[in-house]
């Protein structure tokens, strides 16, 4: 009902503009009716420019034709109506906003020069060439105009000009601005100061207004053209940040909400996405890393292409290390009962990042993943995602619906899950602070508690030996020290070794490690045997022979082997080396 309202108010605006510029004294003879609203108006000014119309009349001669629908005219009624006042000559104005569809429905009615010198056609034409291609705001202008009018403007070459001009406008501004940055520097060599802002990238805010379609085409244009791939990328996020904004939850990395994928903008929107993705640019740092996991969002939510979504992770893999931990948590968009957050994706890039192909930094094409940034080193980019995953790691933990195959850590994991868990950890490289947690963490399996005592033991028995080396010896280290400190450097000097002495330097590692579990085994059983005779004791006695029996005994306790006394701290000689014999043998049977 609205749609009829508007054509019968257009059609009335229409009657009215017409009656002012056409002849009043002479009765109209034909009447066109072009997209449901009617013109009255005389056959000899139309014949004479219009090829089409001179057609249409000559066929109907001998009925006198009165009456022609024009169909599927391109740019409708207000078009023609610039035509026809062209046939009847008056002036009018050919501007941006309107040569795309004069140059069209002068094709469709035939307006060229074989029916009338200076033409509705070579008038278009003329100002599209003259002036239209030597502005780039114009060209964009005209390219929003053909977005209705295509096919024909494509094959009218109307498009194609105008993405053309904006190519090689572009890329001479952006040559233009570079040279305008160009300076001595104190050494006298010619150098570009890449602190001055870059005024040649202009245009960018220009081209967001196009159509997704007609965008990628300019885009296109413009990298063969050579323009530079942070620009690119600049003009990228721009468009992107423009069409997918609009749903506050699809680009926002905090929002979790779950939406009907089916819906009909998201079509429109996934298009978009897959473009875009499309037309990144293949060098590294082109486009910042947060815009790449917020496509990668889009991409999960609008389910788009697999191959959409895998470039996208091999991007984000090739560039971890500076992501951040909001980069990673991925919202999860499945159904009900699923976890919080996308693991399976984060573990794709995670792949990506370890796959890496080292040679790829020294491909021969300079071109290719070049930065104006330093190149990281490999270590560091490790460590900086070791860490990073650390992160991501504590702040998924916490989802009940995680299973074990993704992430083997659970507050309600059994004993046997938690032990094959443990056995990954390698309990000598923990720092102080992650000792002491792990320590008092009572979930952790009996026999992981223990390797931390322990290695907390020798970490405590080095730092004492040392110190009391400073106080006595002037710096000397104790040979309990020397030894200790071989023991728990071992593992990094064992890369240097043969794989044979490695070997051995494991199994010597590995018997240690027995000996001192079993010393540590045999404390434990005189602890016990130690608590039952005190509670006989506290059964037999009186309170007061209970606590000197306590006291006394508690004396003769030491756990790891040390006292608050520098004098006596550690078992007789005697017993030590009585219960290593019984050990070693113990070990040796076990081996």
């Amino acid at each position: 009902m609205e749609k009829q309202q508007q054509q019968l108010s257009l059609a009335k605006s229409s009657r009215h503009r017409c009656s002012e510029w056409i002849f009043r004294d002479v009765p109209s003879d034909i009447t066109l009716e072009v997209n449901g609203i009617t013109f009255s108006l005389h056959k000899f000014p139309l014949v004479s420019r219009s090829g089409r119309i001179r057609k249409l009349v000559a066929e109907h001669r001998d009925t006198d034709i009165s009456k022609v629908e024009l169909l599927n005219l391109p740019g409708g009624a207000e078009t023609f109506e610039l035509a026809a006042k062209f046939c009847y000559g008056i002036n009018f104005e050919i501007m941006s906003t309107n040569v795309a569809q004069l140059c069209c429905v002068s094709d469709y009615l035939e307006m060229t020069e074989e029916y009338a010198k200076d033409n509705l056609g070579s008038r278009a034409e003329e100002y599209l060439d003259s002036i239209v291609c030597k502005n780039l705001e114009m060209c964009v202008e005209v390219l929003q105009q053909c977005e209705s009018l295509l096919p024909l403007a494509d094959e009218l070459k109307i498009v194609c000009r105008c993405i053309d001009a904006i190519a090689s406008k572009a890329c001479a501004e952006q040559i233009a601005s570079s040279f305008s940055r160009l300076e001595y520097s104190s050494s006298g060599r010619l150098h570009m100061n890449r602190q001055t802002k870059c005024e040649g990238d202009w245009w960018i805010e220009d081209l967001s207004v196009l159509r997704i379609d007609l965008f990628q085409r300019v885009i296109t244009a413009m990298k063969c053209r050579g323009v530079r791939p942070e620009s690119i990328g600049v003009s990228l996020v721009n468009y992107a940040q423009k069409e997918l904004t609009k749903k506050s939850s699809l680009w926002n990395p905090s929002s979790q909400t779950k939406v009907d994928l089916v819906s009909g903008s998201n079509g429109q929107e996934k298009l978009v996405v897959e473009t875009i993705v499309g037309l990144l640019p293949v060098e590294k740092l082109a486009v910042p890393i947060t815009f790449l996991f917020g496509l990668l969002r889009s991409a999960v939510m609008l389910d788009c292409t697999i191959a959409c979504r895998l470039d996208l992770e091999r991007r984000i893999g090739s560039q971890l290390d500076i992501a951040t931990l909001d980069d990673l948590l991925i919202p999860s968009f499945k159904h009900a009962g699923d976890t919080l957050f996308d693991v399976d994706t984060v573990h794709r890039i995670l792949v990506n990042f370890s796959q890496q192909d080292d040679s790829e930094e020294e491909m021969e094409d300079a071109s290719v993943f070049e930065s104006d940034s330093p190149h990281s080193p490999s270590q560091t980019a490790l460590f900086k995602v070791a860490k990073l995953v650390d992160n991501y790691l504590a702040e998924i933990a916490p989802d009940a619906n995680l299973k074990l195959a993704k992430f083997l850590a659970h507050q309600g994991l059994p004993e046997p899950d938690r032990k094959k868990l443990c056995k990954l950890i390698d309990f000598q490289k923990l720092s102080q602070e992650a000792g002491a947690h792990a320590a008092q963490n009572e979930r952790l399996p009996l026999q992981s508690i223990v390797q931390v005592l322990y290695f907390e033991q020798i970490r405590l028995r080095n730092s004492l030996c040392s110190s009391y080396g400073d106080e006595d010896g002037g710096g000397i280290p104790k040979p309990t020290t020397i030894h200790q400190s071989w023991r728990i450097s071992s593992g990094a000097l064992s890369a240097a070794m043969s794989p044979r002495d490695n070997y051995a330097s494991l199994r010597r590692e590995n018997r240690e490690l027995k000996l001192e579990l079993a010393r540590l085994r045999m404390r434990l059983n005189d602890l016990e045997r130690e608590h039952v005779c005190m509670k006989r004791d506290m059964e037999k006695s009186s309170s007061r022979k209970f606590m000197t029996s306590f006291s006394r005994k508690i004396g003769k306790l030491g756990f790891f082997g040390h006292s608050s006394s520098r004098g006596s701290s550690s078992p007789s000689k005697h017993s030590y080396r009585t219960d290593s014999k019984v050990i070693e043998r113990t070990c040796a049977s076990t081996d």
